[in-house]
């Protein structure tokens, strides 16, 4: 059975949210771990942590999205990579923000790649399916009326 990568992601995701919950569980009484509850570096290793729900969460909804959508060749494939993206880059963007706070560009990386995950699959959602064989072309014929013959 082969599976598809936005749902093994998405269940590896949650497992890893519920392990960094695990570690992050173990400290977190320590009134100053990471700075205290309040501190930066604390909110950006929480986000972190959540971020693993949250982006398998949405790994496992377009993989279901799309399960039952007609093939749309690299939409689909495009989307998919997008949503990968954008869940690997955000725990790993949180880390290193948590570290260096000047690098808070590096967010552009996993938020322009989930953004355009989103509108790739709303695009697949709102496209009119296609005949087999019509590679993408609309049918021109379809809005054309018979002529009407007037009689004298």
């Amino acid at each position: 059975m082969k599976s598809n990568p936005n749902l093994l992601l998405a269940w590896f995701w949650i497992l890893l949210g519920f392990i960094s919950g695990m570690v992050l569980g173990m400290f977190f009484r320590g009134e100053n771990w990471l700075g205290g509850y309040g501190s930066f570096k604390r909110r950006m290793y929480r986000l972190g942590h959540i971020s693993f729900f949250g982006l398998g969460a949405v790994n496992l909804l377009f993989y279901l999205t799309v399960r039952d959508v007609p093939p749309a060749g690299s939409l689909v494939h495009f989307a998919s990579l997008a949503f990968i993206v954008g869940a690997l880059a955000m725990p790993a963007c949180c880390v290193v923000m948590a570290h260096f706070p000047k690098a808070h560009l590096i967010f552009a990386v996993p938020v322009i790649s989930l953004i355009t995950g989103g509108v790739l699959t709303l695009a697949l959602l709102v496209e009119e399916p296609k005949a087999p064989g019509t590679a993408n072309m609309q049918s021109a014929t379809s809005d054309v009326q018979p002529p009407t013959t007037h009689l004298p």
